[in-house]
């Protein structure tokens, strides 16, 4: 089955903002996914890793890419198509609560 990588980017006003019960459901559709065996998690903060050339590595605390929103979280779901990923999407925390997540078709590597 195809898989989708979810990222989902919120801020606590954004949250605070969206109605309780609007909110807990989405809560619970995310609790659903994850006894379906979704895995999902709440982001931490990311280091930058470089190794140019393969000469050495460099570490570097913060995120590369700058978004309007902070990451809040993400999942690799798998759906049929994209629209069911999408519908998954759709219901979750960050998308309901002011936010927005993306959904990217994870790919195989060649």
């Amino acid at each position: 089955m195809p898989k989708f990588v979810t990222i989902g980017y919120g801020d606590q006003a954004g949250y605070d903002s969206t109605a309780p019960a609007v909110r807990d459901e989405a809560h619970a559709h995310d609790a659903r996914l994850q006894a379906a065996g979704v895995d999902m998690g709440v982001a931490g903060p990311p280091v930058r890793v470089r190794n140019h050339d393969a000469a050495g590595v460099t570490v570097e605390p913060g995120s590369f890419m700058a978004a309007a929103l902070p990451v809040a979280g993400f999942a690799i779901i798998e759906a049929e198509t994209l629209e069911e990923a999408i519908d998954f999407a759709a219901k979750a925390p960050c998308a309901v609560a002011q936010g927005v997540v993306e959904v990217w078709p994870l790919q195989q590597a060649p």
